[in-house]
């Protein structure tokens, strides 16, 4: 199983069930079995044979928000003109 990082989950709306699973710590078959249970911990899609699950409901789970925090300030580099 491929770690997920946060960056590369809020970088989509939405991920594949793997994807989900693997930020969950669940395996294949588990993620699959409890997705077509609808019993998944947070919200899916089904599309057809294709299962989404929105991030902002994965993100909530894993207890990280789904904004991209603010960058901190960077101080001027020295030796740069000030125009």
């Amino acid at each position: 199983m491929t770690p997920v990082s946060i960056a590369q989950l809020r970088a989509t709306a939405t991920v594949d069930l793997m994807t989900a699973a693997a930020a969950l710590g669940l395996g294949r078959t588990r993620a699959y079995e409890l997705a077509r249970r609808d019993q998944f911990p947070c919200r899916v899609i089904r599309i057809g044979d294709t299962y989404r699950i929105p991030t902002p409901g994965l993100l909530e789970l894993l207890g990280v928000t789904a904004e991209v925090p603010v960058a901190v300030a960077r101080p001027a580099i020295s030796g740069q003109a000030h125009g």
